[in-house]
Formats: structure tokens, sequence, C-alpha cells
């Protein structure tokens, strides 16, 4: 067996995997893929589009949100070139240099999430707890530094996570089990000893979406014992109207990366097209639905995008 290193890393070739079982009815799989792509990146890119647009939506609330749509444009278009070329043209390699790039981006960009939707649990529990110190609290400037921060974070964590994998050697003709480039499933690839790799990949997780999961769920805690202290009922189902769409957000993003974490580890006996659905429904599910929720449930957002539409037409 050939065992390559970081020295001769562009002779090798990692094979990527479409879903196992279903390779002759690829094409037809991909229609799905394929719609739901298309879904995510208009979604995403209309919301950012009405929130650059309109001077109604430039406030704290919204410019988080034009940073989750950001995100998952993002994350779509990280995925997008592999996993439609694997399905339409059978595209499957990818060498160790691209497939490293696309594995800190995939990881970053989902950190990145995690921390907007940190900063969006922040914005709705001041302006809930303490709304008449919303506008002097989240100001343009400290909104730009929560951005900032959040990017600081994600590219400290995950330099070290690029740099160990870079270290490790591979055999030739490896096969990954998914049609992008993911972090456990690369390092377990390895002719090498991993521990390391694996300890930093379990240390960027629970310092990035292991910190802001606990913060959220606090920060809840207190708006909703906050919102409970409410003299009337009108007021009280306006506090939680509020947070519907954020709760949606964070729920569609924690439960399939929760899900999809445990199946890597612990559900080595679960069939690989399981893996593969698992692993594409992390992908696609908050990238497609968060414009959804947002445009259904946020007024103001449904406003603007109706606005748009009819100048369209007009047009």
């Amino acid at each position: 067996m050939l065992v390559l290193n970081n020295t001769n890393a562009q002779l090798l070739t990692f094979f990527l995997t479409g879903i196992p079982g279903l390779r002759a009815a690829q094409v037809w799989v991909s229609i799905p893929f394929c719609l739901l792509y298309v879904i995510a990146l208009s979604g995403n890119s209309m919301i950012l589009f009405v929130v650059l647009r309109e001077q109604n939506l430039h406030e704290p609330m919204y410019y988080f949100l034009s940073m989750l749509s950001a995100i998952d444009l993002s994350l779509s278009l990280c995925t997008l070139p592999t996993t439609l070329g694997v399905f339409w043209f059978e595209a499957r390699e990818i060498t160790l240099n691209a497939c490293i790039a696309q594995m800190f981006f995939l990881h970053g960009f989902t950190f990145m999430e995690s921390g907007v939707l940190l900063a969006m649990a922040f914005d709705r529990f001041v302006a809930i707890c303490d709304p008449l110190r919303y506008a002097t609290i989240l100001t343009n400037a400290r909104i730009a530094q929560i951005g900032i921060s959040m990017l600081i974070r994600n590219v400290a964590v995950m330099l070290p996570v690029v740099l160990f994998v870079k270290r490790l050697s591979f055999c030739r003709a490896v096969a990954l089990s998914h049609s992008y480039c993911y972090h456990v499933d690369l390092i377990q690839l390895s002719c090498t000893d991993n521990r390391i790799n694996s300890i930093l990949g379990l240390f960027a997780l629970f310092s990035t979406t292991g910190f802001d999961c606990p913060c959220i769920l606090i920060s809840y805690v207190l708006i909703i014992r906050s919102v409970l202290n409410i003299a009337s009922s009108e007021g009280r189902q306006k506090g939680f109207n509020t947070c519907i769409s954020h709760i949606s957000a964070v729920a569609i993003f924690y439960i399939p990366l929760i899900s999809l974490s445990l199946v890597h580890r612990y559900g080595h006996s679960a069939p690989l097209f399981v893996h593969t659905i698992m692993a594409n429904v992390f992908l696609l599910i908050p990238p497609v639905l968060n414009p959804i929720i947002y445009s259904v449930k946020t007024k103001q957002i449904r406003k603007a995008i109706v606005r748009v539409l009819i100048q369209k037409q007009q047009i």
C-alpha cells in the first residue's frame, strides 16, 4: 500500500461518494437536491437584497438576519460544485488540498452560523428584557464588532484543525463517505495516528457550537422569565411572537448538527445511506428553511419582498 504525506499531497486523490446503493439513479436523485439548492440560493439572496435595499430594515435584528443569509448562501455555494458534480457528471475525484480548503470553509461557515444565532439570541434578549437601552447597546459599531469577533474566532479554531490535517499521511485511492469533505470523515482515512486531530476537532466543536448553544438556552430562560412578568396577555403573546422565527432557526440548525455528529461518532453500524442522507439534510435544511421562516413569520421582511416582486412585475 502506497502512503502519501503532506509533501506529495498534490499526488493524492480522494473519491467523493453520492448516495450508496443508488448510483444508477443518481441523476434522478439529484433533481430534489438541485431544487433545494435553487431555493436556498434564491431565498437567501432575496433576504440580503431586501435588507440592503429597504431603509426601514436597517436595524440590528435585520443586520443579524442578513449575516445569517450570507452565511447560508456561502455554505450552499461551498458544497454545490462537488455535490452536483458527483450526481450529474460522476466527477468524484478531489485533491487533498482542495478537500482541506472545502473542509475549512464548510466547518468555518457552520461555526459562524452558530455564532450568528447566538448574536440573534442576544438581540432578542436586549429587545425584550431591556428595550429602553436597545438602540444604545446594539449600535452599528457594536454589530460590526460582533461580526468581526465571530470571524476571528472561527479562523482561530479552524487553522489548527487544517494544519494538523496537512501533517497526516493518507493511503492512495481513498474514498470519502459524502459528496463533500467532512473533517471526521477525512481523518478516519489517515494511515497515521489521528488522535490529535480528533481532539482538535472536538475542541473546535465545543468552543463554538458547544459554547453558543448553552448561551442561547440561557438567554431564552431569561427572555421567558421576562415575558411571563408582563401583565397583559397581549403583551406576553407579542413578546413570544418576536422570538418564534429565531427559535425555529436555532432548532433547524442544532438538531441536524447534533444528529449528524452522533451518527458519525456512534452510528458505525448504521447503513451508509443513513450517514449520507443525514449529512445532506444538515447542509441543506437550514439554508432552505431560514429564508422561508423569516419571510413567513416576519411581517417587515414579507412586506419588503412583496414590494420588490411588485416593482419587478411593473417593470
